[in-house]
Formats: structure tokens, sequence, C-alpha cells
């Protein structure tokens, strides 16, 4: 199969970008044709490049509402597809999703779209949900298929009526696992803390630190691995509070599962969430997690189970669940194995491949199906005779003196 990934930037290393990476480096390593399209190159577009992927960097491609450089970006990137003729494209990311869906559709090239956790979600602000609601439903005719990550964006897109429900599919994240790697054995005589994301919206590090400083007492040290643009503002803060010794920031890193293995426990707080893979890199790894309760986090952590659930605004209970953790090792033992049992039944990367590569197979054939009925339709109407002419031969064949006085009525151009 003939695919072209369309999404808007790789110069970060989010969920969709993780997604993307290990889904093409798959799709090629099994015999597929696999091209990359992006507006901003980075560090998953070189690991791309070095995997033998074509990845071509579309620069109108950007991720703000700018109607100069959308038209632009539209009309490049149906340039690029009529060269390339996939047999197939998927989309990633709101912006990249929207382009492509209806140059797809323009061109005639089935065309799918994975939400990795909608726009319109609960958090983000009342106007960009009404926006991106009214921009989802303007796609929606040009959607082949729509994939989301989790039952809780399958859920908001059917509660927003934003696609029809059968063009609808759900499939879970998944990463890959790493045998070779140690799971986490929770033995650390000063329990280490772990928070993988991004320093922007919706990440909220600034209410982890504010609950950590409570508990400046006892025994702990943080590790914040990313980065973004509120890095430096975050650092300031810690700075402030003289806690310099006991959370470091890492920045991005290439190790993030070996640094996992190295944990105690896990924490990832949003304002808004669709389905984190840095929770199921911490499931991965054998670590109990403290999440903020939002999006489809509650498909990953079974509060009490294999980690906790915060209300974003409760930071009274994010600081007792912090305690908890850092003081009961037995604890953490208990949640951290049944994290890596959840993963293994639900998470894995194959699991999530085999079940994408499904959607992308049925998506095409159904394509074929319409095409060729398309056509068959055509030919039929070629073929159908003209009903009045027929009828007035058959009078005429059956009546010669009305045909002569007809036929003569003709030459003249008197009409009966």
């Amino acid at each position: 199969m003939k695919i072209v990934q369309l999404i808007t930037r790789l110069d970060d290393l989010g969920g969709a970008q993780m997604h993307l990476r290990d889904l093409v480096v798959e799709l090629k390593a099994e015999g597929h044709d696999v091209s990359v399209i992006t507006g901003k190159i980075g560090p998953v577009s070189e690991y791309l490049v070095k995997h033998g992927v074509n990845v071509i960097h579309l620069h109108s491609l950007v991720r703000e509402i700018h109607p100069f450089f959308d038209l632009k970006a539209a009309l490049t990137l149906r340039d690029l597809l009529i060269v390339l003729k996939p047999d197939l494209i998927a989309t990633h990311s709101s912006k990249a999703g929207l382009i492509g869906r209806i140059i797809g559709a323009n061109l005639g090239i089935p065309t799918i779209f994975t939400a990795h956790g909608w726009a319109f979600t609960e958090g983000v602000s009342y106007r960009k949900r009404k926006t991106y609601q009214l921009l989802e439903r303007l796609a929606a005719p040009f959607s082949s298929r729509v994939i989301t990550v989790s039952n809780y964006d399958y859920e908001l897109a059917l509660k927003h009526q934003v696609i029809q429900d059968n063009k609808l599919s759900m499939v879970w994240n998944g990463v890959k696992d790493f045998p070779n790697i140690a799971l986490s054995t929770v033995s650390s005589p000063i329990p280490k803390i772990v928070m993988v994301a991004r320093f922007a919206e919706p990440k909220d590090h600034l209410s982890l630190v504010k609950a950590l400083n409570e508990l400046r007492t006892i025994s702990w040290e943080l590790q914040l691995i990313g980065d973004g643009p509120m890095k430096a503002s975050i650092e300031h803060y810690v700075d402030s509070l003289q806690l310099g010794d006991k959370i470091k920031f890492l920045g991005s890193r290439n190790d993030v599962e070996s640094l996992l293995s190295q944990a105690d426990i896990f924490v990832l707080l949003s304002k808004y969430e669709g389905l984190p893979l840095s929770l199921i890199e911490a499931l991965r790894a054998g670590l109990p997690v403290i999440a903020s309760n939002v999006g489809g986090v509650k498909e990953i952590i079974l509060n009490n189970k294999n980690g906790y659930l915060v209300n974003p605004e409760d930071k009274s209970d994010l600081i007792l669940k912090l305690m908890q953790l850092i003081l009961s090792s037995e604890t953490r033992s208990r949640m951290g194995k049944l994290g890596r049992r959840i993963y293994e039944e639900s998470f894995t990367f194959e699991k999530m491949m085999n079940q994408t590569l499904s959607i992308y197979k049925t998506a095409l054939n159904d394509h074929h199906n319409l095409v060729s009925f398309q056509e068959k339709k055509r030919i039929l109407n070629r073929k159908k005779p003209n009903l009045r002419r027929t009828i007035r031969e058959r009078e005429e064949e059956q009546n010669p003196s009305s045909n002569s006085i007809n036929q003569y009525r003709r030459s003249t151009g008197n009409r009966p």
C-alpha cells in the first residue's frame, strides 16, 4: 500500500509525533511505501530519514489559522499528492487533518484522520471549542474514516455530532516494549518521581511543584523530562522555593525508557488530555501513576488499582496521594505490577498497529467499492435508451403511412 502520512509538525516529541514515528517505521518494515509530509521538521523527522522514510517539508503548513498560508499549503499539498499518487492519506493534528481531508477528497484519495485528543475537549476555552466543532463538522464529508485514541474522544465526537458513527473508530494508543530494559524495582532509598511532558499547555508542572513543596520535609526527588516555552518560568519558581536540590530538569531525552526503569512514581498533571502515551510508557515500566482525571486518562489508570486519579482543582488530594506513594513501597509495588499487566493486555504497539492497519485497508476497500459502483452506474446511464424516441419508432413501424407523413413533416420543418 502506498501511504502518505500528513502531520502539522515534527519538531516536538509529543504523543501524535511519537505515534506517527513508530507507525511509519513499522509500516515501512512491513513493505508499505510510506512518505511523510510535515510543516515543521526536527528530531522526529530526522529519525524517520535515518530509517529510510521520505520526509517532505511543507513550509506553508502552520499550526495557527492563517488564510494565506493555509491556502498555499492546500495548493502545494495537492501538487505533491498528484506526484506521489498515494493509495491512502493518513492525517494527524487539527490543521493537517482539515487540509488533508479536503484535498484528499478533491483528488479522490481515501483519507483518514486520527484525532489525538479533540481540540474541543473539556478544559479548552469556549470559543476555541466551538470553532473546532464547526471545523470538524465541515471536514466530516471529506473524511473516509476518523480514528479516536480513546473511548472518551469517541463519545465526545458523537455527542457534538462532528462525524457520522459509521465513519468513526476507536483504537487505543500503544507503545513498543523494551524487554532488554528492566522494570522499575521501586527500591530507591529516596523515592524518585518522574513527569515526562512538554512545558506547555495543557500540562500542569506548576501544580506538581507546589504540591511537593508542601512535602519538602520528607525524602523524594523529582525529575522533569521535556522542554517547552514554560520551562524557564518553572525553573525560576523552583529556585525561588530553594528546591533545586530535589527537583531536576533533564530536558528532552532519548533514554526515557531507561530513566523510567530507575524511577519509583510517575506523575502526569494536565488540564485536558486525549490518551497520553507517557502514561502507557509508565505502565510499561511497571510504575504506579498519579494523573489528572481528564479525557481518556481513566481508561489507562484505574483509580486505587494501578494508580490514583486526582481532580485538577483538588490540590489537597494531590498532596495526599503523593505522600501515600512516597511513603509506601508496598503500594508502589502492587500498583506497578498491575499497571504492567494492563499494558500487556491492552496497550501494546502491536495491538494498536494491527487495528490501525485494518482500518486503513477497510477504508481503501470501501473506496474501491464506491468507485466501482459509480463506474457501473455511469456505464448503465450511457446505455439507457431514449424512451420517447423508442416509442415513436415503434409507432412508425406499426403505421407505415404515418411514418411517411412524419418523414415529410420533419423534412419540411413541420412538426406533428
